[in-house]
């Protein structure tokens, strides 16, 4: 049985020297620094990543926000526009209708006056066939 436990425990151990044993323990106490170390390393690495995760979450926070109110006030604006647009367009179709119904009195005004003309020529022209006179323009035309 004794072999069992030699055979299990490393060399170093079963022999019970005092420089052996020294040797052993100032290992141990240095892994155990190492470790240490390597934990607090770590451990500060971590605190730094959430520190900088935390900070970048607070940008993208800021950057949504931002944009959104940017995105708010772009469409307000595009609202406006609109409405302008509408308003401009009502505009034009009023004036495109003043200025038809201006045309329409215009043309109806020339009719009239064209009327009033002709009933002129017919009453001149059945005072001239009722005396017997010619006009002189007319003549004065056709160079006789």
């Amino acid at each position: 049985m004794a072999e069992v436990a030699a055979a299990e425990t490393p060399p170093s151990v079963t022999e019970k020297s005092p420089n052996n044993r020294d040797s052993v323990l100032a290992r141990v106490e240095t892994e155990k620094k190492l470790a240490l170390v390597k934990a607090w390393e770590e451990n500060e690495k971590a605190k730094i990543d959430n520190k900088a995760y935390k900070k970048i979450s607070a940008i993208g926070s800021w950057e949504n926000t931002k944009k959104s109110a940017v995105e708010a006030q772009l469409k307000s604006i595009e609202e406006k526009l609109e409405k302008k647009k509408e308003e401009y367009a009502e505009r034009m179709k009023n004036k495109v209708a003043q200025l038809h119904k201006q045309a329409e009195e215009r043309r109806a005004m020339i009719e009239a006056k064209k009327g009033e003309d002709f009933l002129k020529i017919e009453e001149t022209a059945a005072k001239f066939r009722s005396t017997g006179y010619t006009p002189k323009k007319f003549l004065g035309c056709f160079g006789s």
